[in-house]
Parts: C-alpha cells; structure tokens; sequence
C-alpha cells in the first residue's frame, strides 16, 4: 500500500469512527448505523476516494476546495462538532494523532503566510 493509500484509508476509518460515535449516542443504535448515517458514511468514503489533494492535504477542513454538497457538509461538520471531543474516550490514539497533524499544520500555514 502506498503512501497516500494508506493516509486515505487512515482518513476513512476516523470519519468511520466518528459517525459511529455520533448515530450510537444521537439516534442510540446499537451495533450499526442508522440509513442516515450509513449514508453520510459512504458519500464520505467516495469524497475521501476522489479527493485530488490527498497527498498534500491534512483534512477537508484545511481544503481549499470543499467537494462535499452544502447539505452533506453541513452535516459531517455536526458530526465533527459532537464526536471530535468524544475521540479520546473512544480511539484515543486516533485523537492524539489528530491533535498533533492539526497543530503541524497551523504551524506550516503561519510559517507559509508570513512569506
């Protein structure tokens, strides 16, 4: 598996993660998820599949470029909102992760706009 191969599957699993966390406690199934959120799941993945700018890009938030409808958008950004704090609980090392790309890439954006 290549590079970038491997950061796209990295970034499926943790939106994966993330909708769960959020249809198990929003709409309280168990051992699966809802037909809305089993829809968010995969226009995700197929976001995530076509997304051009996965070798330099950290997140969809970073992206110049939003591919995600506004209706879609919307609501993996409700899902980012509730499950993000939640992540530590739940896949901590995912979170930690997380945390530490996010702030490299504020770092990489200040050093870039002060050129």
């Amino acid at each position: 598996m290549t590079k970038i191969e491997t950061k796209r599957q990295r970034e499926k699993e943790m939106v994966s993660q993330m909708i769960r966390i959020y249809c198990k406690k929003k709409h309280h199934t168990k051992g699966g998820l809802c037909a809305e959120c089993s829809e968010l799941a995969a226009y995700a993945g197929q976001r995530s599949d076509k997304c051009p700018f996965m070798e330099t890009k950290t997140f969809c938030s970073n992206c110049r470029v939003h591919c995600y409808k506004p209706v879609m958008r919307e609501r993996i950004r409700e899902v980012m909102r509730f499950s993000g704090p939640r992540m530590i609980f739940y896949h901590p090392a995912a979170a930690i992760r997380h945390v530490i790309a996010t702030n490299q890439e504020k770092r990489r954006l200040e050093r870039v706009d002060e050129d």
